[in-house]
């Protein structure tokens, strides 16, 4: 709990005439929480997040190691006819890259067309992505570039969206200052109902797939 969060509270308390509670009225507060309703899944968490995500236009390809990433991404750029330019998530910084290739670690320019990151976790339940920003996840990378690479373990995928706010809790570093859920290429049907790719963001997000 931050300090000024710590300070309102007991502000509050004060107010009310209490103190701090303890743990036995902790524990008796929380258990009057009701816990989320979580619809029953008895699908492959991997094989659910693949077949939600790529039914929303995104695209998945497996790979045995992280050995292979830098070639993976080699080939989707020769398939789209891309330029050996790319914006790089700082996690992904020790990656080697053949001669001709001119990657940075900045944010994403306006005139980036391919960005590779990392993400927090995957929603198995929804197909979703789930980025925290970060000094080495700039937001740009992940909505700037009209290609977005993401490399996603397979142990980084969970059933619902609960368990990925229960992890985001727990990290070290503590909740981010942004979370962007990303579920496929930017899309809108504004103009006349017809779907647009890449209205305010991506037109293609790729999944690198590990495990």
């Amino acid at each position: 709990m931050t300090s000024a969060r710590e300070a309102i509270l007991g502000a509050v308390r004060a107010s009310l005439g209490r103190g701090a509670l303890d743990d036995a009225q902790r524990a008796e507060l929380d258990a009057r929480i009701p816990a989320h309703t979580r619809p029953a899944q008895d699908e492959d968490p991997v094989e659910r997040f693949k077949r939600k995500f790529e039914s929303r236009s995104g695209t998945v390809v497996r790979i045995d190691s992280a050995d292979q990433i830098v070639a993976t991404v080699e080939a989707y750029r020769a398939a789209h006819d891309l330029k050996k330019k790319i914006a790089v998530g700082g996690a992904l910084r020790e990656l080697k890259w053949p001669r001709g290739w001119h990657k940075h670690h900045d944010p994403a320019g306006i005139d980036e067309a391919l960005s590779l990151t990392t993400c927090f976790s995957a929603v198995a339940e929804t197909g979703s992505l789930v980025f925290a920003s970060g000094p080495d996840n700039p937001i740009t990378h992940n909505f700037v570039p009209d290609d977005h690479i993401v490399v996603l373990e397979a142990k980084q995928i969970v059933d619902r969206f609960e368990d990925a706010w229960a992890l985001l809790r727990k990290r070290d570093a503590g909740m981010p200052r942004a979370t962007n859920i990303v579920s496929g290429p930017s899309r809108t049907a504004d103009v006349e109902q017809t779907i647009q790719l890449g209205a305010h963001g991506p037109r293609r997000v790729h999944v690198i797939l590990i495990g």
